[in-house]
């Protein structure tokens, strides 16, 4: 089955390359440090070391509260964070700048002789895998080089578990090689245990853990002082297809006094987002231009990294991206930590139990489609006491989740410690 999977790797390396630069065309930075995605690395490996692998943004943002924890617990220890994507070790570059304990490098693609090549130069005592970033190689080289690795913040929808579920075999010898598995809700334990996956314990979501800085709530208030008094409405994180709806839905229902506030996933589509604003004949200016919001301007285009809170601070509403088309959605915790009321698309499945949890709480509301968000946005803005209570209930139900990175912190120690690891 192994050697299959490997062929299947090889058969595909081809393919893999010639997505690599195509990915480069919008986004350079596939083009930096390709000897590492074949295990090549000029940095030398300390001596002590543990390894965090985040795949790209989201991923690496979560990891942040878990490596800070591991630096204090273990100041005689670096960490290695291993990313998939350029924004990914951007985002891990701006969020460990004052840390040189962290170091970074890309992960080799998932081919068993190139793991092995990571392994032996790196020499983990520890792996953690963030969220669902499973490889079959990587992992069992990690066994075989007695490696122990624990997945953390691990979730799983329903999608996935089915999808995982036509291939039992696999699925069960890659989970197999986890030394434990410390899943965000009950829903997700469930799952994988089903397919495997051995030491499953629940530990919430590290998401929580993550608190806006005083630099990025004070950066909130010069993006405010920037706009004026204008209500402005953010579409946070939003994926491609869906500004198109948003747009159309707030040109045709917003006031002229509103401020669309749009801040794409990707950064590569900062560009294209410009142009679908452009086409639609409505004034925009960009974050990056550091400039006062004119008052005739309709939309803010945030083509800057790392600064979610801050844009979340500045607005009244958040229309939470990847919930507008089946793409499964965002992290809308960012939102309720900074008190701005949620309104959240038809498709979160990546994120079903704490989407509801946030509905129940009254720190979120669905819409059945963009036009409904945007309505809905709207009526939020002409009601200020809805608007306090909503927001309100957000910083409540952030703060009533926390404590996942101190449980998620025991697994590991755990893993660390225990026989197999030493």
């Amino acid at each position: 089955m192994h050697l299959a999977y490997t062929l299947l790797w090889l058969a595909a390396m081809p393919v893999v390359l010639a997505r690599l630069a195509w990915r480069a065309r919008r986004q350079p930075g596939y083009l930096k440090h390709v000897g590492e995605r074949f295990g090549r690395y000029a940095q030398p490996a300390p001596e002590r070391l543990i390894w965090v692998h985040a795949v790209s943004v989201g991923e690496t943002r979560a990891a942040e509260p878990l490596v800070r924890a591991m630096l204090s617990r273990w100041p005689e220890r670096q960490v290695l964070l291993t990313h998939m994507t350029p924004t990914g070790r951007e985002t891990a570059r701006a969020l460990f700048a004052d840390e040189p304990r962290v170091l970074q490098a890309y992960l080799p693609y998932d081919i068993g002789f190139l793991s092995a090549r990571f392994l032996r130069h790196f020499r983990p005592e520890l792996g953690v895998v963030m969220e669902t970033e499973l490889w079959p190689a990587l992992l069992r080289a990690c066994r075989a080089q007695g490696v122990p690795v624990v997945l953390a913040n691990a979730r799983l929808s329903e999608r996935s578990a089915r999808r995982y579920a036509r291939w039992p075999a696999l699925t069960r010898l890659t989970l197999g090689t986890l030394a434990a598995t410390a899943c965000q809700t009950e829903a997700d334990a469930s799952r994988l245990a089903a397919l495997g996956a051995p030491a499953v314990s629940v530990t919430g979501n590290i998401k929580f853990d993550i608190a806006p800085t005083d630099a990025q709530l004070a950066l909130g208030e010069a993006f405010r002082s920037r706009i004026g008094g204008r209500p402005v409405v953010l579409a946070a994180s939003t994926r491609e297809g869906e500004e198109a709806l948003i747009l159309d839905a707030f040109a045709a229902l917003a006031p002229a006094n509103m401020l669309l506030a749009i801040v794409p996933r990707h950064p590569q589509r900062f560009d294209a987002v410009a142009d679908l604003v452009a086409a639609r004949g409505l004034k925009l200016q960009r974050r990056s231009d550091e400039a006062p919001v004119a008052g005739d301007t309709r939309v803010w285009l945030g083509d800057s990294m790392g600064e979610m809170f801050a844009y979340h601070a500045a607005a009244e509403v958040a229309l939470i991206g990847g919930s507008w088309l089946p793409l499964g959605g965002q992290n809308l915790i960012e939102a309720c930590a900074v008190g701005t009321p949620v309104i959240i698309g038809p498709h979160t499945f990546n994120f079903s139990q704490v989407a509801e949890q946030a509905i129940a709480s009254g720190a979120a509301l669905r819409a059945a489609n963009a036009a409904e968000g945007v309505a809905l946005a709207l009526s939020l803005l002409q009601d200020c006491a809805a608007r306090e209570q909503a927001g309100e209930a957000g910083r409540a139900f952030a703060a009533a989740h926390r404590g996942a990175t101190v449980r998620t912190m025991a697994v590991i120690e755990a893993a660390l410690t225990s026989p197999a690891a030493c």
